[in-house]
């Protein structure tokens, strides 16, 4: 989040695990904040209701490994289509335009006008 230099940051209320925070951002960014707020909120109850991790703390730092480690997963994955589909595209750019050879072979070379041999 970027509070806005201009002055139009606003505080906003987000409640996680019960607990509510005020945090400055700009008015377009409000929404956003918001959706991750409830976001990691549902995550660190997922992670609490296990039961095997106690504190607030520990509950917020597992969640957020866990999101972390997902948006990692689908940043590699992305990659990974993004390399497809590189390839593909070379394939289909090598299919439509055949290789021009590097050196040309010598070969009749195309006959223009040429009017100092014209005679009137």
């Amino acid at each position: 989040m970027n509070a806005s230099d201009d002055g139009r940051s606003m505080p906003v209320t987000i409640r996680i695990l019960d607990k509510e925070y005020r945090i400055a951002c700009a008015p377009e960014e409000q929404y956003g904040l918001i959706n991750s707020a409830q976001l990691l909120d549902r995550r660190m109850r997922e992670v609490r209701q296990n039961g095997r991790i106690i504190g607030a703390d520990r509950i917020a730092v597992i969640a957020a490994l866990n999101l972390i480690y997902e948006l990692m997963s689908e940043r590699d994955t992305i990659s990974q289509q993004h390399e497809r589909l590189k390839a593909i595209q070379e394939r289909l750019t090598n299919a439509i335009e055949p290789e021009v050879p590097s050196n040309p072979s010598p070969g009749p070379q195309p006959t223009g006008v040429d009017a100092v041999e014209d005679k009137v």
